[in-house]
């Protein structure tokens, strides 16, 4: 005979609510559940709206892939732009760091997400066809000069820029990969040996 489970109640579906939340378990989620009840039931029904409204209203950008309220999203209507200087990341995140290093001023492809064969991500889930219409059809009329590839330096991040940068290349498109290797202030000391090797290889 078919086991039925008990219906939740209010908090119950919150506490669930809140466990799709990257990190959080029971506990946290139960302990995230009782003190927006408790102490700041205002500030929960501020998270409830602004929730609300961006799953309502935040789509994706129409050029670039990334979050956006609007078609086109700020940073492809700035017209202060390269527009043939393309840099391609995984997530949103991703862009929002290189942004703040005010050292690229071109355009960006977000992937949201990156080839994973094992959590059953592939080309077609990271938007690899939109990517090539973006690059060998630019809606801008300017020719993509150069691709960057940022992508993280994990094991999927490293075959994603493998698989786009050998496509790419292919196409004759001209392709780069980020550096990496020693940070900005690290002593060599306290640097692990694969990031000192890969700094010695990159060398300039």
């Amino acid at each position: 005979m078919a086991r039925h489970e008990a219906p939740q109640d209010a908090l119950g579906r919150l506490i669930e609510a809140l466990r799709v939340l990257p990190g959080v378990g029971p506990k946290s989620a139960q302990r995230m559940a009782f003190y927006l009840l408790q102490h700041d039931r205002n500030g929960a029904a501020v998270l409830a709206q602004s929730l609300g409204e961006a799953v309502e209203n935040v789509g994706h950008c129409a050029r670039c892939n990334t979050f956006s309220e609007t078609q086109i999203c700020i940073t492809c209507s700035d017209e202060r732009r390269d527009p043939a200087l393309l840099c391609i990341v995984e997530t949103p995140a991703d862009q929002v760091m290189v942004e703040q290093t005010l050292s690229f001023k071109g355009n960006y492809f977000v992937l949201m997400g990156r080839i994973s064969p094992l959590d059953g991500m592939g080309p077609n889930e990271i938007h690899f066809d939109r990517l090539l219409t973006r690059i060998e059809s630019p809606d801008t009329g300017i020719a993509i000069r150069e691709v960057v590839l940022a992508t993280n330096f994990t094991s999927e991040g490293e075959a994603t820029a493998h698989y786009i940068g050998e496509v790419l290349k292919v196409k004759g498109i001209k392709v780069t990969r980020i550096a990496r290797g020693i940070p900005v202030g690290g002593e060599l000391e306290y640097v692990d040996a694969g990031t000192l090797a890969r700094a010695l290889m990159d060398r300039r």
